[in-house]
């Protein structure tokens, strides 16, 4: 029976460890795919339109967002980001999952903008002292990127409480199973399966 489709958020700080459980989850997922975002950059070397961004000039994007035709978007250094509505539409309409990599800004966007399909992840990192750590393995940040950074961090996890579920990232595997739990419940809400509600209901019309 049809169902339809997840938008499943994951938030996190820089360093958290978002990327890599994003990762995990689309390689044991086939069901879930990463939304595809638009952008005003230019396209580096080897990317591909429609596959790793929409590639879009300002005009282009000034004029989609102001028809509605973004679910949420941003302003980060200079650059314009968002999300294409009606890729993510049809994904939902085709009881498909959809992925998104955003901040808090983008989860309380996309919220309002798909109330009943929107199910938000938020990481946390086990201390800010292990957050600075790993920022600090990183060999192209430097010093006044990783003040940057952990700044940028708090004001992230000011904003936990606004998401569906908090999960302390200590261990990678337990916390990419975590999120997959999450995700098999939310496909299981009453309002995703209107076939297999249907279905319910028409069971207490038969005698037995």
């Amino acid at each position: 029976m049809t169902r339809r489709g997840v938008c499943l958020v994951l938030s996190a700080p820089s360093g958290t460890g978002k990327s890599s459980v994003g990762r995990a989850l689309l390689a044991r997922e086939p069901e879930l795919s990463l939304s595809v975002s638009a952008t005003t950059r230019a396209p580096r070397p080897g990317e591909v339109e429609g596959v790793h961004y929409y590639f879009r000039s300002l005009p282009e994007f000034a004029a989609l967002a102001a028809a509605g035709a973004m679910l949420e978007h941003a302003e980060v250094f200079g650059r314009h980001y968002g999300t294409p509505r009606a890729p993510v539409e049809a994904a939902l309409a085709a009881g498909r999952d959809v992925l998104f990599d955003i901040d808090w800004q983008g989860h309380q966007q996309l919220r309002l903008a798909l109330p009943q399909d929107v199910v938000g992840v938020f990481l946390l990192p086990p201390s800010l002292t292990e957050l600075r750590r790993r920022l600090e393995t990183r060999a192209q940040d430097g010093p006044a990127e990783i003040e940057r950074r952990m700044a940028s961090a708090h004001d992230e996890i000011a904003h936990w409480a606004e998401f569906d579920h908090l999960l302390l990232n200590d261990s990678f595997e337990a916390t990419v199973e975590a999120v997959r739990c999450v995700l098999h419940a939310a496909r299981s809400a009453r309002h995703r399966q209107p076939g297999l509600a249907a279905h319910a209901a028409a069971m207490l019309q038969r005698e037995y």
